[in-house]
């Protein structure tokens, strides 16, 4: 009875030799009672249970088919894990040596089934799912390699996500039993659940030498900084449900808490928080009326009335994250998927991948003994950075959470940017979202060669009715060495333009377009006399520019077709007294725009600007007659990533014959709106693409000594 006894605590594993009817009587009551306990056990603390996959992509075999490894009862067992360990003390980077690509290489074990002395598998799941999915998206990327000599980094093919279904002193062995093994060193080990009842320990309790962990659920105190990565706690829902788009902004309610198994403490808080703020904050709790199962998982009641879940999450501003039995919960990942800001309460919690994503700009962190303060918290936060938020949890979840390919893959890129530091991600490749990207367009700025000078430029004039004005900036342009063609934009629907006879004379085609209505937008628009690939779009009241300075724009513009060319320029800059993005147009070391009243582009900027700006930006721009040139940055920064081209020292449009009547910049609303138009157009887009930049070009012989005849654009003028 002994024996029996003892091999029925390994549950239903194939036991060889089984002689006895009694044997078997008592093995198959035993494995069906814990069984039990252990589908309880798995479905509380994972939304569903870890499913066991019967395919291996690498090999593509059938678990069943790979060798079958028995553990003597005499195998070594690792050392429990070395908590000073650091990339310096205990990873070998010189297995990783120098490679043209900048890329470790990562080999995956065969898979083998390990089983003890009577054959009991040390695994009650085998191969869950999750980590099949795991190994094949490694299998399938630039990191992975099948020559075990050129590998930097191991990953053994044993299960360890959920401690709950290891046999912790025999996973173990069956670690110290591979083959490259060698104390852990370079070894990536893969748990999302760690610990148990009751203490339920932040990291594996699994021994694993040196290895290194990425763990859901690390504390400060097992956390080992630059060497261990913190990963989330994958949610199955992510798979299973496909939530609706959602604009970030206000929603139907401010909190919204929808954990089932939180300490009382915590729900006793939170129920005073409903009373005292009633309909904004909705608390949620399992549903008493359901059974129990797959179904039940994705409900959540409150007083009786029954919410889908996650989907309820995206009616929510800010959700709550608190810790449970563990500190890693796969609620933050839900949470993120509906764009919901978490309000995460765990003290001393590692929260995922914080080692390179920038928490702050997606979550609130509050501790957990001013749990009664977070309403008063979170209503201190302007609706607009709530709104920046919610863009930024989504995108997070949709890089980083939304699939075990993208857990692992992000774990894998931070170990390499560790040891490839000069090919690193920057923070602003992990924490800003990628620019808006138009499938349906193909750009033609990406050529191999200069534009030619040949083809010239054609400068698309924008007027209304100042027609001396208009025809001097003419008679300027038309000197201009390099000038194809004169196109003049008249916006003035009450009045006819000059007749053909006093128009000035000039060496190339000038031709009229008369709009139908009064729209800034028209300056933008991709006319089919724009025959060239540069656009010069210029005001009729900027007569200053000298044909100097406009050639030496067309040739920088030449060199550099994908970005805006032009004369003063501008900056954005973050108000954080006010929270908000400010317009600066005094003389700063940075710019960040140029006014387009006289910059050189790409006419394909013309054909984006008209028919693939986002939102209602240009819409806003012709209601506000205002903006336009900052719309026009916004989006040649975004598509391309980089910032303008500022030439000559020319700060500002002066002109000394327009009065407060005449010109537009000089009313005294101008600066209020253009900053309104910057935190507008930064709302529609989801990020501010403007690039900063502390530099502008300047003829090479601008500043020297030397005779004037030997300067190619000796007429530089000055601010």
């Amino acid at each position: 009875m002994y024996a029996s006894g003892k091999y029925g605590s390994r549950g239903p594993a194939l036991i060889p030799r089984m002689k006895t009817k009694h044997r078997i009587y008592y093995i198959a009551l035993f494995s069906l009672v814990l069984l039990g306990l252990i589908a309880t056990g798995m479905f509380q603390f994972w939304p569903h249970s870890i499913e066991s996959s019967a395919e291996w992509t690498l090999e593509k075999g059938s678990v069943h088919d790979a060798p079958l490894i028995r553990l003597p009862v005499s195998s070594p067992i690792p050392e429990r894990g070395d908590l000073s360990c650091r990339m310096h003390t205990c990873f070998d980077v010189y297995r990783c040596g120098y490679n043209p690509k900048n890329k470790i290489k990562v080999y995956i074990y065969p898979l083998q089934r390990f089983v003890d002395e009577f054959g009991v598998p040390i695994s009650s799941t085998g191969l869950s799912r999750e980590y099949n999915d795991l190994l094949s998206a490694i299998s399938d990327s630039d990191f992975y390699t099948d020559d075990v000599t050129r590998a930097c980094l191991f990953v053994p093919s044993i299960d360890v996500l959920n401690q709950n279904s290891l046999r912790v002193r025999d996973t173990a062995q069956a670690l110290a039993m591979l083959p490259r093994w060698d104390k852990g060193m370079n070894h990536l080990l893969f748990n999302m659940l760690p610990g148990g009842p009751p203490d339920y320990n932040t990291a594996l309790d699994v021994p694993r030498d040196r290895a290194l962990l990425a763990g859901g659920g690390f504390s400060t105190w097992t956390y080992r900084q630059g060497y261990d990565v913190s990963i989330p706690v994958y949610s199955p829902l992510s798979t299973d449900v496909v939530l609706p788009e959602r604009q970030p902004g206000p929603r139907r309610y401010f909190i919204l808490s929808s954990q089932t198994a939180i300490h009382r403490e915590y729900r006793a808080e939170l129920e005073r928080l409903k009373e005292e703020n009633g309909d904004a904050l909705l608390l949620l709790d399992k549903c008493s009326n359901l059974s129990q199962g797959a179904a039940s998982a994705r409900k959540r009641c409150y007083k009786g009335q029954v919410y889908d879940y996650p989907q309820i999450l995206q009616e929510s501003s800010f959700c709550v994250v608190l810790r449970g039995a563990r500190l890693g919960q796969a609620a933050l990942s839900d949470v993120l998927q509906a764009g919901c800001v978490p309000v995460i309460l765990a003290d001393s919690y590692i929260l995922p991948f914080s080692e390179v994503l920038d928490w702050k700009r997606a979550s609130v962190v509050i501790p957990e003994e001013k749990l009664s303060e977070m309403y008063t918290i979170l209503k201190s936060i302007p609706h607009r950075q709530v709104e920046e938020m919610q863009r930024q949890a989504y995108w997070f979840w949709e890089a980083y959470f939304s699939s075990m390919k993208a857990i692992g893959l992000t774990t894998l890129q931070i170990i390499n940017d560790r040891i490839y530091p000069y090919a690193a991600r920057t923070y602003e490749q992990w924490n800003n979202p990628p620019v808006v990207k138009w499938s349906s367009v193909n750009s033609p700025l990406f050529l191999p060669l200069i534009p030619p000078r040949a083809p010239g430029f054609t400068a698309v004039v924008l007027t209304y009715d100042r027609v001396e004005s208009l025809f001097r900036v003419i008679t300027e342009i038309s000197k201009v060495p390099s000038l194809a063609k004169l196109l003049v934009v008249w916006n003035n629907q009450n009045k006819s333009p000059p007749e053909e006879s006093l128009w000035p004379k000039v060496g190339v085609p000038l031709k009229v377009v008369r709009t139908k209505e009064n729209k800034l937008s028209n300056r933008f628009f991709p006319y089919d006399e724009i025959e060239t690939e540069a656009v010069l779009a210029i005001d009729d009241d900027i007569i200053m520019l000298t044909s100097d300075e406009l050639q030496f724009g067309y040739e920088v513009w030449r060199e550099f077709p994908d970005r805006l060319v032009g004369y003063p320029g501008r900056l954005h800059l973050w108000d954080h007294e006010m929270g908000k993005w400010k317009y600066e147009s005094e003389w700063t070391n940075e710019v960040s725009m140029v006014l387009t009243g006289a910059a050189f582009y790409h006419k394909y900027f013309n054909y984006l600007y008209t028919y693939k700006m986002p939102g209602d930006i240009k819409n806003w721009v012709d209601a506000h007659m205002n903006c336009e040139d900052i719309a026009m940055n916004f989006l040649v920064a975004n598509i391309t990533g980089k910032a303008p081209i500022k030439v000559t020292p020319r700060k500002k449009f002066k002109c000394p014959e327009c009065t407060a009547i005449d010109g537009l910049s000089l009313d005294q609303t101008h600066m209020v709106e253009r900053s309104e138009c910057i935190n507008k157009f930064a709302s529609v887009f989801g990020t501010m693409p403007l690039k900063v930049v502390e530099h502008r070009a300047d003829p090479v012989l601008y500043k020297d000594d030397f005779p004037e005849k030997l300067k190619s654009f000796p007429n530089i003028g000055s601010l």
